[in-house]
């Protein structure tokens, strides 16, 4: 009996190497052919982003801005 977990771990650890192997290979394998159109729509997502980040500070500052003026803040730059 002792050597029964012995040949299940090697078998586990090489039916999952196996598997991983293929995996790795599949994904790879995939990665390959759209790789024009993917590189296309990360960059369209970035600029997206990145514009999006640009609004949402122009609307922070602005309203920062608008909520001092009501509090009675001074916010000249002289």
């Amino acid at each position: 009996m002792d050597w029964v977990p012995v040949v299940f771990v090697i078998f586990k650890f090489l039916v999952l190497g196996i598997g991983m192997f293929f995996a790795i290979k599949w994904h790879y394998d995939q990665g390959k052919k759209g790789r024009q159109r993917e590189r296309g729509e990360v960059l369209r997502t970035a600029a997206k982003v990145a514009v999006g980040f640009v609004l949402a500070l122009v609307v922070l500052a602005v309203l920062t801005f608008v909520l001092g003026r009501k509090l009675g803040l001074d916010l000249n730059f002289s």
